[in-house]
């Protein structure tokens, strides 16, 4: 697809990816191509779609290219062939990222990433320190913390109701089953417990904006200031008061707004 709107050009196609085929959507406002464009990293139940208006809103904002695409597995990416690993966080990065900046040619760029999202974006920013201009993590967990399995149990229970997997499959399709799994299988599991960003987070060598919701359900503000404190560059640390879990939907304006300022002075 290809449409021309008062906010960008819009673009979407279909790369193939380690295990089948990714679907990719790219915000383009004019004057932006000499900028490192923004890749954005969807969360557990995410898609490109469930960004909704975000990136349209974030490219005129700062002037850049947002590219956000479909885990495989996700929205109308292919189904994934298997379940995922409990090394899904830092293979993204090798992976299916590398495949889409890869095929887009992006040789540098800024990494969005959101929930789990963020923890990705963490290992992209880190495995390609050569290229990342700079980090954006929102409502990231670093690490298995209880109130993360408490939120996770939580929805466990509210996703046992079918008319909540009908409403995910809108997104997902046949593979709404799976995007449920995928998340609650792999967080709940013993072998997951001790996972963390700890020891990734030093070799990030860009700077860094981590954002992250006072009332959060999925996580404190002790991971926000895990990666804060140990990214190997400088970070700003946002705590939103009043916010939960999704803050550029809650509060778009504002993380539009921190987005902008901290990529201003930045090629």
């Amino acid at each position: 697809m290809n449409s021309s709107t008062e906010t960008s050009d819009i673009h979407d196609s279909w790369i193939t990816g380690q295990h089948g085929r990714l679907f990719v959507r790219t915000w383009t406002p004019s004057g932006s191509l000499s900028l490192a464009p923004i890749v954005l990293m969807h969360d557990s139940l995410g898609s490109v779609e469930l960004w909704r208006n975000f990136p349209a809103i974030l490219s005129q904002a700062t002037g850049r290219k947002v590219v956000a695409y479909d885990r495989l597995g996700f929205g109308k990416s292919d189904p994934h062939p298997s379940n995922v690993g409990r090394d899904f966080v830092e293979s993204e990065a090798k992976n299916d990222f590398a495949s889409v900046i890869g095929h887009l040619g992006i040789e540098r760029f800024i990494v969005f990433g959101h929930s789990v999202g963020g923890g990705m974006a963490v290992h992209c920013a880190a495995h390609f320190s050569h290229a990342c201009v700079a980090l954006i993590t929102e409502s990231a967990q670093a690490f298995v913390e209880d109130r993360t399995i408490a939120g996770i149990e939580q929805a466990k229970e509210q996703f046992e109701d079918e008319a909540q997997v009908n409403r995910l499959a809108k997104y997902h399709d046949d593979k709404a089953r799976w995007v449920l799994d995928a998340w609650i299988g792999s967080w709940l599991h013993p072998d997951f417990s001790d996972w963390s960003l700890k020891a990734v987070l030093p070799q990030v060598k860009s700077p860094a904006l981590v954002i992250h919701g006072s009332n959060d359900e999925y996580g404190s503000t002790k991971h926000p200031a895990m990666i804060a404190e140990l990214s190997g560059a400088a970070a700003q640390l946002a705590i939103m008061e009043d916010t939960k879990h999704v803050p550029h939907k809650e509060k778009e304006a504002e993380v539009v707004g921190l987005v902008r300022n901290l990529l201003t002075s930045l090629p």
